[in-house]
């Protein structure tokens, strides 16, 4: 490698100042001269496996962009005092790249560190793209209590044994394992330290497999399913559907083994108390839940929003989710009320539809409801917020998976006339750079 003309080759050795956490689970390195006031200049280097504050000794991997070349950690030569072991024994720093599974991008870092991190990616991405600095605080999962206080699950020290739900791929030649990490070539593994211990059990277990994908589901009722995924699957005929029962308190979801439910065995629960008490807050400032008024909870899947919101006392409430099968069973888990209803149909559209078809007592009791947006991880995106905001509810609360989806969405809110009213960070996916947040607007 040539320091002089900055000119560089995959395959290049260099030693790397850590010096700040970027978004998607990497770190950011500067490689040439930097200025010591502002942090600025040098050549931008983005590689996983470090912290902020380290010094690094990096493999390049990518040299092909002009703004920031791609490496990867060989050897921690000043440790943050927030490193430790890494949890994952395989995805060690200590271990050769192409054999470290991925899932675990922070698994490196002390539980507490991880989630100042994690709260740092948050707060920046609200700044640059939603033009917001809210204060935002962040918490883990909800522990389990029973009425009468005694807590009966709570988190891990380690931020361990989590995952309720675990995909697993199968190659070519039949052997079962994650991918490594930034990679799609299935290497083997001696264990499974975010799954529950008996979804690690169960994945242990398995012997070959035809190329695809398995998934291992735990509900519940703590029996794990195994569910292939082949790929020949894809062109053949739609394997039949278990049906399972998850549970948030004491109130039961029904929904497809495979299909979407949150992943950590405490986040459903902690997700429904934070859009409760959201609500709540709106709620005592005489802003939500009147009994006439319409609710939306859209990309509502099986309807946890959905009930929560009736549960509250809006019951006429609308889940609006594209996948049919989830919304089949969104009408069984809301039959209790009377006055709550599930869709299927793609969100776009159907708030397109509103806007424009709604009539003039519809939009009256819209705009005196609540609407709740889960959207995937890549956000609502403008066209939704735009038509949400013209339906004008009196509030909305949004549950996000993605900070800079979730800033961009936070931007367009405001730029439709709403106020960003608060911000509660969650970190329910410990030892990986994933966060979840609330976020509630007000017109």
């Amino acid at each position: 490698m040539d320091d002089a003309t900055g000119a560089a080759a995959a395959g290049d050795e260099l030693e790397l100042d850590i010096t700040s956490v970027a978004h998607g689970g990497v770190f950011v390195g500067r490689h040439g001269a930097v200025d010591p006031e502002t942090g600025r200049g040098g050549r931008v280097v983005f590689v996983p496996d470090a912290i902020p504050g380290e010094r690094v000794r990096i493999r390049l991997t990518d040299v092909g962009k002009k703004s920031f070349w791609r490496g990867d950690v060989l050897e921690v030569l000043d440790a943050s005092p927030h490193r430790r072991m890494h949890i994952w024994r395989q995805a060690d720093v200590t271990v050769p790249p192409h054999l470290r599974p991925g899932g675990a991008d922070f698994g490196h870092i002390e539980l507490s560190h991880q989630r100042e991190l994690k709260l740092d990616v948050l707060g920046d991405a609200l700044h640059r793209f939603g033009g917001v600095e809210p204060p935002v605080a962040i918490s883990g999962p909800a522990p389990t209590v029973t009425p009468d206080g005694r807590v009966v699950d709570e988190e891990s020290a380690d931020g361990g044994g989590w995952r309720t739900r675990l995909s697993l791929h199968v190659d070519a030649d039949g052997y079962v394992g994650p991918f490594a990490a930034r990679s799609h070539s299935v290497i083997a593994v001696e264990d499974h330290p975010l799954a529950t211990p008996e979804v690690e059990r169960a994945a242990l277990a398995l012997g070959h497999g035809r190329a695809g994908r398995i998934d291992l589901v735990q509900p519940s009722d703590g029996r794990v399913r195994v569910i292939p995924r082949p790929d020949a699957a894809k062109t053949g005929p739609r394997e039949a559907r278990e049906v399972v029962h998850e549970l948030v308190g004491a109130r039961e979801f029904r929904v497809d083994a495979g299909g979407f439910w949150q992943v950590h065995r405490l986040a459903a629960a902690t997700l429904d108390g934070a859009v409760r008490a959201a609500i709540g807050d709106l709620a005592r400032d005489g802003a939500a839940l009147e009994t006439d008024a319409w609710h939306l909870d859209l990309y509502g899947g099986v309807g946890l929003f959905a009930a929560a919101i009736a549960d509250l006392g809006g019951t006429h409430v609308t889940s609006v989710e594209s996948d049919a099968r989830a919304t089949e069973h969104a009408g069984e888990n809301l039959a209790e009320w009377v006055g709550a209803r599930a869709e299927t149909a793609r969100v776009d559209r159907f708030v397109s539809r509103l806007v424009s078809d709604a009539t003039a007592r519809d939009r009256d009791r819209l705009a005196r409801g609540v609407t709740v947006l889960d959207p995937p991880r890549s956000g609502a995106g403008r066209q939704v917020v735009e038509a949400v905001a013209a339906l004008h509810p009196s509030a909305v609360v949004y549950v996000a998976c993605d900070p800079v989806a979730l800033a961009r969405d936070v931007a367009t809110f405001r730029d439709a006339g709403y106020d960003l009213r608060a911000v509660a960070a969650f970190d329910l996916f410990p030892n990986s750079h994933h966060i979840e947040a609330v976020a509630t607007f007000v017109c």
